[in-house]
């Protein structure tokens, strides 16, 4: 009965093991969904060579002092996000990055590379315009979030973000160490106190993707005065951009 009961334990334990095995193998298939460019001309790409060859950058180009940078989401084409972007920085210049794997951008995603891109990419834009606007959206407010506490943005523009997201995905697999197992742990709440800039943190009512307490803990973590919080009524995670309401957050932001 002894040796039934251990050999069960046994079994179990090495199942569990192996769970975590492919988790932790797996993760970033898990975190990241790259999708082609589906819109926009060559005309309107900037390349931006980095390590692992060159990223696609979906562009409107104005010789302006102002610019935007825009960060999607996991699973975002970014070139569909430049009409709305356009219109409500009508006199900004715009630069919207293709994370690496997407969009035809060369290399893979992860963390440490979307960060080292975002601040790539920020240097480029800076040396043309000295006043940058910067949005990040789902994913992309995390790497958003970590430009404004690396350098000197204008301004910061949080779209359904979260404090942490391996504590989202924590929530997802309850019974799984995976804060121990993640790599890619984009934790918000360690960048948000060094912002210094105006921060607005735009946010779907009813996100059933990222917890509204998550976003409204992330507020809590900027010094005072810093951000404040949007709340577009009736919208989910991946409708909130639709909305009229939306485009009038966006346009409020603008220098």
């Amino acid at each position: 009965m002894m040796r039934t009961a251990a050999g069960i334990l046994i079994t179990a334990a090495v199942l569990y093991a192996f769970a975590c095995l492919v988790l932790f193998l797996s993760q970033r298939s898990l975190i990241f969904f790259p999708q082609p460019r589906r819109s926009g001309s060559e005309a309107g790409i900037m390349k931006l060579r980095v390590d692992d060859g060159e990223l696609n950058v979906t562009t409107r180009a104005l010789t302006v002092p102002d610019a935007v940078l825009y960060f999607g989401g996991n699973a975002e084409d970014v070139s569909g996000s430049l009409p709305d972007l356009a219109a409500a920085f009508s006199q900004q210049a715009l630069y919207l990055m293709h994370y690496r794997g997407y969009g035809g951008s060369a290399g893979k995603p992860s963390q440490a590379a979307l960060f080292a891109d975002a601040l790539a990419l920020f240097d480029q834009v800076q040396a043309r315009h000295p006043h940058v606007t910067v949005i990040g959206r789902s994913l992309g407010s995390g790497v958003a979030l970590y430009l404004a506490s690396a350098r000197p943005v204008a301004r910061l523009v949080l779209v359904t973000p979260y404090d942490s997201m391996v504590e989202l995905a924590a929530g997802q697999f309850p019974l799984m160490p995976v804060r121990y197992l993640m790599t890619d742990k984009f934790e918000s709440w360690r960048y948000a106190p060094l912002v210094k800039v105006p921060t607005t943190l735009v946010t779907a009512e009813n996100d059933a993707v990222i917890p509204r307490a998550s976003t409204d803990l992330l507020l809590t973590r900027f010094q005072p005065g810093i951000a404040r919080q949007v709340v577009i009524a009736g919208t989910g995670h991946n409708t909130v951009s639709g909305s009229p309401l939306y485009a009038l957050a966006l346009a409020a932001t603008a220098r």
